[in-house]
């Protein structure tokens, strides 16, 4: 995994992540040098298949002041994710099974300079599980606190 230009926090702590995929992106030229110049937010996005193609919906890629308004994209429109037939047919199968869906967890550029959007299956956690969490984290930040100071 090469540069990170956007994380999803809120899918780490909404979502148990089952498994995790690498997927292309279909983008025009305006919507990467957005990307470029990190204007992506992945806060409220998810991932929907339609006639069984994955989309991307929700994404906010920014515009630069310098792109005319005839190439400009939608901002917050969807794009085609690309994957291998198999992991779309596991994806498939996972969200049609009871409380599943597919979060994007960071968008980033891979070795060879290519936006690529890492996705999982996931499944919704309950408010106890998010309590949970909370307090392990806080613990652990007390440990290392002490342990600082010690």
């Amino acid at each position: 995994m090469g540069e990170t230009i956007a994380k999803n926090k809120k899918a780490y702590f909404d979502y148990f992540l089952e498994e995790k995929f690498e997927a292309g992106l279909v983008l025009a030229g305006s919507e990467v040098k957005g990307i470029r110049a990190k204007r992506v937010n992945l806060k409220d996005s998810f991932i929907r298949f339609v006639q069984g193609e994955p989309f991307l919906f929700n994404a906010h890629i920014g515009r630069l002041e310098t792109t005319h308004h005839f190439y400009a994209h939608e901002e917050r429109g969807s794009r085609k994710l690309l994957l291998h037939k198999k992991q779309i047919e596991k994806m498939l199968k996972a969200v049609t099974r009871d409380g599943y869906t597919i979060v994007p967890l960071q968008m980033y550029f891979n070795d060879r300079n290519l936006v690529k959007i890492q996705i999982a299956i996931a499944k919704g956690k309950q408010l106890h599980d998010k309590r949970a969490d909370l307090k392990e984290k806080d613990m652990k930040r007390d440990v290392q606190r002490t342990l600082k100071d010690y």
